[in-house]
């Protein structure tokens, strides 16, 4: 299984870079930092259906940094939730597949997000309703680590803990890095861990690019009673492309010709006809 999970981040991994050179536009670094945890999410962990996205007791899941959305809509195409030919479309303006996720317009999109900040509020909200209709699904959220500089977060982690929220599950991709730069020379977050245990977490830091490492973080989230779960994981942004990788710069830009093809040979993947 481990091994199917490898491949299923690679291909995430290979898609999110034709995205973001088919677009001229849109996020590769945070993107490529994500794709193992959506891979362990969406082909092992969450109860979803592509034959009914719209499941009432479906697992929810929120990318409150909505601007890696090309790592989710990649996952979501491998899924079967639409045909993978629409990947092609990114930022196209008569594209369903936009900048930002669109819970309209896209089938397996549960929030539209994009405005940093507001992830954990909206997570937030569906796992409560779960307790509150007696169902059993669980919610899932990926938060930057730059953006837990946004005050709202904190407010939404104070509540998080209040309703004791243990079917809500997230993840702060800790990548170290924004679009400004390391996170620790902007607005210095750290250390993360503890501050999601001053606000009633219970707390796991993981190696965020290894499988058997979010696969195990997850069970034990399961497990937590009267408490959310924030699982820290360390990952590389841009990872899997060496001149991405650790690159503040490649938060936002997308890759000539020249780097497209070289992004893909060490990914393992081959451009499209």
């Amino acid at each position: 299984m481990e091994n199917d999970l490898k491949e299923v981040a690679k291909q995430i991994r290979i898609n999110t870079i034709k995205e973001v050179y088919y677009a001229k536009s849109g996020h590769p670094g945070g993107s490529l930092s994500i794709a193992d945890i959506l891979a362990v999410l969406y082909f092992k962990e969450m109860n979803v259906d592509p034959r009914n996205p719209k499941d009432e007791n479906r697992d929810r899941f929120v990318l409150s940094k909505g601007h890696c959305c090309p790592a989710l809509y990649a996952a979501l195409a491998l899924k079967g939730f639409f045909d993978i030919s629409e990947l092609r479309n990114f930022r196209n303006i008569n594209s369903k597949l936009q900048g930002h996720p669109d819970m309209r317009n896209i089938p397996g999109i549960d929030m539209s997000t994009g405005s940093l900040g507001q992830g954990l509020s909206a997570a937030n909200g569906m796992a409560l309703a779960g307790k509150m209709d007696g169902k059993s699904y669980r919610v899932y959220a990926i938060l930057g680590d730059g953006e837990i500089e946004e005050g709202q977060i904190w407010e939404a982690a104070m509540a998080s803990s209040r309703y004791k929220l243990d079917n809500l599950c997230i993840f702060i991709d800790n990548n170290n890095l924004q679009i400004d730069g390391s996170i620790d020379k902007v607005i210095n977050p750290y250390p993360i861990d503890k501050k999601f245990e001053e606000f009633g977490f219970y707390v796991m830091n993981i190696d965020g690019n290894n499988i058997s490492e979010i696969e195990d973080a997850l069970n034990k989230a399961k497990e937590v009673k009267e408490k959310p779960t924030a699982i820290i994981a360390k990952t590389i942004k841009g990872k899997g492309v060496s001149f991405m990788e650790n690159v503040a710069g490649w938060h936002g830009k997308a890759p000539n010709e020249e780097e497209y093809k070289l992004a893909l040979k060490e990914l393992g993947g081959e451009a499209d006809e």
